[in-house]
């Protein structure tokens, strides 16, 4: 293992130990946190096979779940946040009812899993779609299996029946982008002069 991934590593630690300062929803937190768990020793499984920039795929997609676990998705202060940087409150400029961190994640779970892949577009869409619906699948045995109030807190459907849905096409729409700007990348003049 090089450098790259090590340094990366260092940094998405920094990151989770951030998150853990005073969480306010600890449970749900961890709950979250055990897919985190098991996605850093399945990378390690393959740590041989993965370069600096797969590791960095990966570990933007798990930073930004690491951050929504903190607030349980539903709660993310996006707002506050480019309220403090922009001055604008994206729930307002959009008219959001919802908290929408929860369907960047779902995005950049396509688009960072299709760039850690490296396959062919189809075969990158046919992973994240089957991966997606076997966590929309967890996420609705989770919910069969707790209280409803600890379901919705993990879920955080924040009401949308089409939840499960949407997170998916969301996931196949970054698939697909990050598919074509690969296709476009590897077509341009400057790739194939190199």
């Amino acid at each position: 293992m090089t450098r790259g991934p090590l340094w990366l590593l260092g940094a998405f630690g920094a990151l989770v130990a951030v998150t853990w300062i005073d969480p306010p929803w600890p449970a749900e937190q961890a709950l979250h946190s055990s897919l985190t768990a098991v996605a850093l020793v399945a990378l390690w499984l393959l740590r041989k096979r993965l370069d600096t920039a797969q590791w960095a795929w990966a570990l933007t997609f798990l930073a930004l779940h690491t951050i929504a676990a903190r607030w349980i998705y539903s709660f993310v202060p996006y707002d506050d946040w480019t309220d403090a940087l922009f001055g604008v409150r994206l729930s307002e400029v959009f008219s959001w009812d919802r908290n929408h961190f929860d369907r960047l994640v779902h995005f950049a779970y396509g688009v960072c899993v299709t760039a850690v892949l490296r396959q062919k577009w189809l075969r990158s869409l046919e992973i994240v779609l089957a991966t997606s619906a076997l966590y929309e699948l967890l996420e609705w045995a989770i919910a069969m299996t707790l209280a409803p109030d600890l379901a919705e807190a993990y879920n955080g459907q924040q009401g949308d029946m089409w939840d499960a849905h949407a997170d998916m096409a969301l996931a196949a729409l970054g698939a697909l982008v990050t598919s074509l700007a690969s296709s476009v990348r590897r077509r341009s003049p400057a790739a194939t002069t190199r």
